[in-house]
């Protein structure tokens, strides 16, 4: 493993104020598929500049919730909002980061993390100006000009991060994006996402299966059941991205009542 995978970054300092992150609505919302429901009754807020974190069994509606407050699905029913106007088809605005890091094979990390600003006919220098300013955010600028296959996991991880984040997005929701690292890189991912997100003013929605990452990231994390009920119980995190209150007594108890409404 490359000691690249886990040493953070500083994030630079923000040139313009960056825009606010969106206000996301779910009213007694219906999720899934035509035929193959999985949330029911869903009411949930995710307000601006909030990272909630989701937890809960596998099957039970995380990543078809990121894809309805994505656009890439609409809902059974209810009503989904960002900013209350209704969600009906991806924006740029709201930026979706797999546990796959999705870059292109053939594309550098630098094309790739140009890729959102070349769609929408940025200039070139520009946005390669952009690239590599986030290129440099995420430890990444030597690496820059190699392919994807050349570089570790946790560095493809640190270019998507980059590719999401390089059109200002106003919210970014994330499905597991370091549950394929091992727990070294992960730690180190968990600290450079809090570090380039310190001056973004995003929204982040953080889906993991992991309790205690998801009680380290966010500012609340929302427990998913499976079935018909549907969960969605929201709890305030007494510490957020705090390492050193993973033992405290608010912490701890927080961690046993999570772990108990999963079933563990």
């Amino acid at each position: 493993m490359s000691t690249s995978d886990v040493t953070t970054t500083p994030a630079a300092p923000v040139a313009e104020a960056a825009p606010p992150g969106v206000r996301l609505r779910l009213e007694d919302a219906a999720l899934g598929r035509p035929g193959a429901p999985v949330l029911h009754g869903l009411d949930l807020e995710v307000t601006s500049g909030d990272i909630l974190t989701v937890v809960g069994p596998s099957g039970c509606g995380k990543s078809t919730l990121l894809r309805t407050l994505a656009g890439l699905l609409p809902p059974l029913g209810g009503r989904v909002s960002q900013d209350g106007a209704p969600i009906t088809r991806p924006h740029a605005d709201r930026a979706l980061i797999f546990q796959e890091d999705a870059l292109l094979p053939w594309r550098t990390l630098r094309a790739n993390v140009e890729l959102p600003l070349a769609i929408r006919g940025v200039p070139r220098a520009e946005r390669r100006g952009r690239a590599e300013v986030w290129l440099e955010r995420v430890g990444l600028a030597e690496h820059s000009g190699r392919l994807p296959h050349r570089v570790s996991g946790g560095q493809r991880q640190r270019a998507q991060l980059a590719r999401a984040l390089v059109g200002e997005p106003r919210a970014v929701l994330m499905d597991e994006p370091f549950g394929a690292l091992d727990a070294q890189t992960r730690a180190g991912m968990q600290g450079l996402l809090v570090e380039v997100l310190r001056g973004t003013r995003a929204t982040v929605v953080f889906v993991t299966h992991d309790v205690d990452e998801a009680l380290f990231l966010g500012d609340r994390v929302v427990l998913l059941g499976g079935g018909a009920q549907g969960g969605g119980r929201v709890l305030d995190i007494p510490h957020p991205r705090e390492r050193a209150a993973h033992d405290a007594a608010a912490t701890v108890a927080l961690r046993r009542q999570v772990l108990e409404s999963l079933g563990m």
